[in-house]
Formats: structure tokens, sequence, C-alpha cells
């Protein structure tokens, strides 16, 4: 996080959760690749609450590669 940027806490991750979950839904169905998802906010948000949390929130790599197969786009995962 940047020096601008204020903290957030774990409670403010996990009620935002849902919302995190959406945006990589999104991404992936856009098609983009998993170096282009680790880019973005959500995939740091998702991260920070896996690594807090690692039993009750999974790993970002698991989420992406699950939304991929839901979408039918596992062909394309290298």
């Amino acid at each position: 996080m940047t020096a601008g940027t204020a903290a957030l806490t774990l409670g403010q991750l996990e009620a935002s959760y849902p919302l995190y979950c959406k945006a990589l839904r999104r991404l992936v169905q856009e098609g983009s690749s998993l170096e282009q998802v680790q880019r973005t906010v959500c995939w740091d948000r998702l991260q920070m609450l896996h690594k807090c949390l690692p039993t009750q929130y999974r790993n970002p790599v698991t989420h992406y590669t699950m939304l991929r197969r839901d979408c039918g786009l596992m062909e394309q995962v290298a």
C-alpha cells in the first residue's frame, strides 16, 4: 500500500469480500489473463484475506482457476 492510502482493517476487507469476488469474476469473463488480474486491487485484497485467514478464504489462484472453469475457459489456462 502506498503512503497516501489509508490502511484497511480486516473487518473492512471481509465486508468487501463479495465485491472483490464479483470484480474477479468480471475480469475472468472479460478474458483477462492471470498476470493481468494479479495487477488489480481486487487481487491484492483477496490475497490479503487469504494470507490473514487462510482457512476462511481460498487462495486467489484457486479462485481464479475455478472461475475460469465455470466460464468454460480452462483450455486457455497456461
